[in-house]
Formats: structure tokens, sequence, C-alpha cells
């Protein structure tokens, strides 16, 4: 079973167990995880779950496409070159995963 730790600004980490096949948002919100708000439910629309993907779980997960990239442009805090929309990152099985979340998603 794949799970997802969650480090907020102030250090505070929140490790959540997920599904392979779920999104790192749908594992955030449905274990009530801080941090990620996850507005439109996952279709790419609001970018309310913007991430930082920590360098030894970025091979787990393909490069952006370019609706993902544009939506980084208006996330509430600036996008670094680890950002991305967690309900675009897939969970694979036996994968654990780790990101950062930002001090603000609205």
């Amino acid at each position: 079973m794949p799970t997802v730790t969650y480090t907020a600004p102030d250090g505070t980490a929140t490790t959540a167990s997920g599904e392979a096949g779920d999104s790192v948002m749908e594992t955030a919100v449905r274990n009530g995880v801080p941090g990620i708000v996850g507005e439109c439910g996952g279709s790419l629309s609001c970018a309310t779950c913007h991430v930082f993907v920590c360098p030894e779980s970025a091979a787990f997960f393909g490069e952006r496409e370019d609706l993902e990239d544009d939506m980084l442009d208006g996330t509430a805090v600036d996008r670094q070159e680890n950002s991305r929309l967690s309900c675009q990152l897939k969970l694979s099985a036996g994968h654990d995963v780790f990101v950062r979340t930002p001090e603000s998603q609205v």
C-alpha cells in the first residue's frame, strides 16, 4: 500500500496510506491532511492542491502536461521547479511519496 508524507511549512509531517491509482490529492482529502484543499475535486481546474515534490519522490511521477504547467502559474504561492498539482500525481503500489505543502492554497 503506498503512503504519502505531507510536510507542512512549520515542519509538521502527516503520513497517510493510499491506494494504487489514487492521487496524492485524493489521499490527502480522504485523510483530512491540512494544507491540501482540492476545491475542484481533481478536475485540474483550481490549483488548490499545489505541492512541492521532494527529490526522492520525483522519479515516481511523469512529466507535467501542458495544462498542469499552465495551472501552476495561478497558485497562491509562487511555483518552484518541483511544483506539481497533487491531483495529477497518481500513487503506485509500494511507493512511499514525500511532498511539502505550501503556506497557502487560496
